[in-house]
């Protein structure tokens, strides 16, 4: 089995530290055929967010304030199993690991600035509201009889 295809870019040019990757095998559970039960295929992959030096401060915090749930003692785990092959859930697993960090650490959104209705749109739509109300109010039956 050869390398790890990486670098697994998080965003701008900030990667996985491959060397802080922690990785386990272990069998997949469920269905499989003879070389299921000898092969450790599923993977977990574990990344210690709280004492890592690889993410600019910044970054840090604010993935440590969202995946708060998630951690366990600062401590982030992906676990890939679907595949039947030990190296493709590995890259499932980093891939997945490198996009929950990347939407971890994306700055939170600019403020709405709440727009203005223009007068003369919210003039027009008094005034179609009050011919609607001339319109129902001649379908009263009081003077048809």
């Amino acid at each position: 089995m050869g390398d790890m295809s990486g670098p697994y870019v998080i965003r701008g040019s900030v990667c996985l530290p491959q060397p802080e990757l922690i990785w386990r095998f272990s069998r997949s559970s469920g269905p499989g055929g003879q070389h299921v039960n000898t092969s450790d295929s599923q993977v977990e992959l574990r990344f210690d967010l709280g004492s890592t030096e690889a993410l600019p401060q910044v970054w840090k915090e604010r993935a440590l304030e969202r995946l708060a749930g998630r951690l366990v003692g600062g401590v982030i785990v992906v676990r890939a199993s679907e595949h039947r092959s030990q190296w493709r859930n590995r890259e499932t697993a980093a891939v997945r690991l490198a996009a929950l960090l990347a939407e971890a650490t994306a700055p939170p959104p600019k403020p709405r600035r709440p727009t203005r209705i223009p007068r003369g749109i919210n003039e027009r739509r008094l005034r179609e509201k009050k011919q609607r109300s001339d319109v129902k109010r001649g379908r009263t039956g009081r003077d048809w009889g």
